[in-house]
């Protein structure tokens, strides 16, 4: 299981916890990819030395996700310890260390983290392959790097590897934790 250093709800720099953001270093990008899908804000910095990391960290008030055991210690309350070797036992290791529960799963960018936004066909109608554009309704674009999303075939695969995570206390998907039929890219 995940070592929170410690588990319970610590406060960062006058902010609390509560509203889990995380940074990830270089040995956790596909966990990252998957918070994000999740619908976590999960900055991934493959080249930041560990000082950048830990500075982001503290400064945004940021869990660091990290398999570097003496840099989990030196980020005390603010890091927490990967233990967990595949990427569905590292999703359930944050999950049960933060919390995590009922977000808009497929609501951020996989490839930058920025948020998706519903856009009108019309406006992506020269971004988007003839297909897509001729048997989608739906199209969303990302706010920081301007990709364009639909719900693409591998929707289904995406999904059935999320739900576990997007499950409230009682079992039920809740509301917030809804996923959206997205993401295919261009």
């Amino acid at each position: 299981m995940a070592t929170a250093v410690p588990q319970r709800r610590r406060r960062l720099r006058g902010g609390s916890m509560d509203e889990p953001r995380f940074v990830a270093d270089a040995m956790l990008g596909r966990l990252a990819r998957w918070l994000r899908a999740l619908g976590f804000d999960t900055l991934y910095c493959r080249d930041a030395p560990d000082r950048r990391l830990l500075a982001v960290a503290l400064a945004d008030r940021r869990r660091l996700l990290t398999r570097d055991a003496a840099l989990a210690r030196r980020a005390r309350e603010a890091g927490l310890l990967v233990r967990a070797e595949t990427l569905d036992a590292q999703i359930q290791e944050v999950a049960a260390a933060c919390g995590l529960a009922g977000r808009r799963a497929l609501s951020r960018c996989l490839e930058c983290n920025g948020l998706l936004a519903v856009t009108a066909p019309e406006a992506v109608r020269d971004r988007v392959p003839p297909y897509t554009f001729a048997t989608r309704r739906e199209f969303w674009t990302c706010s920081g790097c301007r990709r364009v999303f639909w719900a693409g075939t591998h929707v289904t695969g995406i999904r059935r590897r999320l739900e576990p995570y997007l499950r409230d206390a009682q079992g039920s998907t809740s509301a917030r934790g809804s996923v959206d039929p997205r993401p295919a890219s261009r």
